[in-house]
Formats: structure tokens, C-alpha cells, sequence
């Protein structure tokens, strides 16, 4: 008989962590090897532990979901892994894939949904949940060029421009006049206005 699957699991929320290592658990062929609750000590133990398969929240504190799927990447390559996420914006679906995850689920899928994306990652598949794939599928295409949506994502709807423009190494006057585009394109009175609309249409 083949050695089971060893799973990571990070996940904020005690409720929904527990339930998921619980489900796992149940599975002969999957054990999991540690659970944590923030994405700094994901890295950590996957270090330690080294999983076959990370199963992480998009949100988490200390590190999200994809920056621990990056870091993976860097340290632990041959671990898949796997975001779970509430939402399947096509910006946040794309920067999963980006950043190197196997598997992208939607939280409320059903509880034998995620043995089975375990599995298939672990045989080297990938997999995008199809009601998430759906929703990306369906929202309008972003009016935005990708250095725009940094900007925007970085600013969000009130962060000081000098702050963003020392994280992106771009002088003061340059975001304010991305800002002013982006309003601009998104038909927007105000930066606050451009990122909620943004968001509300997946777009960062």
C-alpha cells in the first residue's frame, strides 16, 4: 500500500479549520501532517513537516495564501498547493495561478471536494473550482492596464500616495497621475469610488 498524502492546512478561522482537518482526517489514503493558522507559520511548519499538498486561505494574517504558495515555491517545490477562497474574482484567480497553485476552490464546496483536489494535485493535475471558474468567466473584462491595477491594489480606496509610492518605487506625482487615469477609465469621482468599483468587479 502507498504512503497517504500528507497535508498542510492553514486556515484562520478555529471553526472552519477544524472542519476541514476533520474531513481529511476521515480519508484513509490523506493524513495531515500539521495545522496552523497563519500563513508565516504555513511556511514554517511545511518546512519542518515537508507536506505533499498545502491546503491555504486566500486571507490570512502574517502571510496570505499566495505569498505562502510563493514561498513554497522557493523552499519546498514539491509541494502542491491548494488556495481556498470565498470568491472567484478573475484578478484574484489569476494571481493564484500565477503565483504556482495547483488548486483553487471555493470554500463552501462540498466537504469530499477537497480529498478530491488533494489527490489530483498531488498527481500533478491542476484544478480551478467551476463555480469560481464560472464567476471569473462572467464578470466584464478589466479597462485597466496591469501596471494600473498594481497602482490601484496598492493604493486601495485611502492609503497616503508618498506610501505607495515608496512600495513601488514610483515618485509621488507618477501614482497620483495613474490614480487620475484609473478614476478616469472606471468613471469614478473619487480614488474611493475607482477601487470600489474595481472590487466589486473583481478587477483587483
Amino acid at each position: 500500500m502507498s504512503s497517504p498524502i500528507r497535508v498542510l492546512l492553514a486556515e484562520d478561522d478555529e471553526l472552519i479549520r477544524e472542519a476541514l482537518a476533520g474531513l481529511l482526517e476521515r480519508e484513509p489514503d490523506i493524513k495531515v501532517v500539521s495545522v496552523v493558522s497563519d500563513g508565516r507559520q504555513a511556511v514554517e511548519q511545511a518546512v519542518t513537516h515537508r507536506p505533499d499538498v498545502a491546503v491555504v486561505d486566500l486571507q490570512m494574517p502574517k502571510l496570505d495564501g499566495l505569498g505562502v504558495i510563493v514561498e513554497l515555491g522557493r523552499v519546498l517545490p514539491e509541494c502542491a498547493g491548494v488556495i481556498l477562497t470565498g470568491h472567484g474574482h478573475p484578478y484574484v484567480l489569476r494571481q493564484a495561478l500565477s503565483s504556482g497553485a495547483r488548486g483553487f476552490l471555493a470554500k463552501g464546496a462540498p466537504g469530499t471536494a477537497l480529498a478530491d483536489v488533494v489527490r489530483r494535485v498531488h498527481e500533478g493535475q491542476r484544478y480551478v473550482d467551476p463555480v469560481l471558474a464560472a464567476d471569473a468567466l462572467t464578470m466584464p473584462p478589466t479597462p485597466l492596464t496591469p501596471r494600473e491595477t498594481e497602482v490601484l491594489l496598492t493604493a486601495k480606496a485611502d492609503r497616503p500616495v508618498r506610501e505607495v509610492a515608496r512600495e513601488l518605487f514610483l515618485s509621488p506625482g507618477t501614482v497620483r497621475n495613474y490614480l487620475a487615469i484609473v478614476t478616469h477609465k472606471l468613471g469614478a469621482d473619487t480614488r474611493s469610488e475607482a477601487y470600489r468599483i474595481a472590487h466589486e468587479n473583481g478587477w483587483v
